[in-house]
């Protein structure tokens, strides 16, 4: 089991760089939201304060470096990577699920990133079938054993339906994340993985104590397709047809920001500054970024990553400007309009 993990995250990195695992027709909807220009902003762009507070620590901008891979020798030298990134920046940064670790000690490394990421915020990562079947106080050492300020609990029933071997059982999911609210001891956010929150699943994890979301929603890559692309032939029919499955991040963001969260998560599709100021005006805290950096960061190296985050961090500023918004708080209240596919949603 422990190999075919290994080998499991090994392909992922391999096709969320190169592959073809982007959703076909689905989209974040976040084109269906159009912010309203104030030509009189009366500010000057240097007056735009980008930080936000997280989860006890203040970020320099409200983007996370989005949870993506571990488990194996080459993955940690990209979680150190991207967690360094994330230092330099000032962002927050996700690791990818610790499965692998749990699995295997030696595969503890892969995810160790303090050193590279002192003052960073950090989440660790566990499924939630996994953290059904552990007692809260080994999830503790799973955190503890990377010094992660939170942990994300990923729900990703569709990737693993889809996945080869992948988990079948996806029963006390409700809770087990209410049990680890009042048990773990850090922070809990559920996570999804590229399909979405509902609002009545929004509705459930709050009533269960969860105050942290990260609403991973379609639009960006699908991690069907992925473990479609890693299924044998016989297989891929299942995969092929849930491969655009899922809730549009816009309409994600919209519905748990009807809820009282203290943090908000958009990830899922988001590529620009423009997406991520739209995301925030939806009620979003943070928008977050994966695919997109792990990409640059493989093709064009540590200064192509940093030229990339300097124009997500120049178009955020400018759309801010363009609304008169002084602020990130000043952001999430902006009028907008919002139409299409997106307004069907709601």
């Amino acid at each position: 089991m422990e190999s075919d993990i290994e080998q499991r995250k090994t392909d992922h990195i391999d096709l969320a760089v190169r592959g073809e695992v982007g959703f076909k027709k689905t989209t974040t909807l976040l084109e269906d939201v159009r912010l309203i220009h104030n030509a009189l902003p009366d500010l000057h762009v240097d007056e735009i304060d980008l930080t936000v507070n997280v989860l006890g620590k203040r970020l320099r901008a409200p983007i996370l470096i989005a949870a993506m891979t571990g488990g194996t020798d080459r993955a940690g030298d990209l979680n150190r990577q991207l967690a360094r990134l994330a230092e330099t920046r000032g962002y927050a940064f996700g690791l990818g699920s610790q499965r692998a670790m749990w699995l295997n000690d030696d595969l503890r490394a892969s995810y160790q990133v303090r050193e590279m990421a002192p003052h960073t915020l950090v989440l660790g990562n566990v499924g939630v079938v996994q953290a059904r079947d552990l007692e809260s106080s080994v999830l503790r050492r799973i955190v503890t054993s990377v010094q992660a300020d939170a942990l994300c609990v990923h729900l990703n029933p569709a990737m693993e339906v889809v996945q080869p071997g992948g988990d079948r059982d996806f029963s006390r999911g409700t809770e087990t994340l209410a049990r680890l609210v009042t048990e773990l001891g850090v922070p809990v956010v559920a996570k999804e993985t590229g399909c979405g929150i509902s609002q009545p699943v929004a509705a459930r994890l709050y009533e269960a104590g969860v105050r942290h979301v990260d609403v991973s929603g379609a639009g960006g890559t699908s991690w069907v397709a992925v473990e479609t692309h890693r299924a044998t032939k016989d297989k891929k029919a299942l995969g092929k047809a849930f491969w655009d499955w899922g809730i549009p991040t816009a309409a994600s963001v919209i519905y748990t920001s009807r809820y009282s969260f203290e943090t908000v998560f958009a990830t899922g599709g988001i590529h620009t500054g423009l997406d991520v100021a739209r995301a925030l005006a939806l009620g979003a805290t943070v928008g977050g970024i994966a695919r997109p950096v792990l990409q640059v960061l493989v093709e064009h190296g540590w200064d192509g990553a940093m030229r990339f985050f300097d124009d997500i961090e120049a178009e955020l500023r400018a759309a801010m400007l363009l609304v008169g918004a002084k602020n990130v708080g000043q952001l999430r209240d902006v009028p907008r309009v919002i139409s299409g596919e997106l307004r069907d949603w709601l």
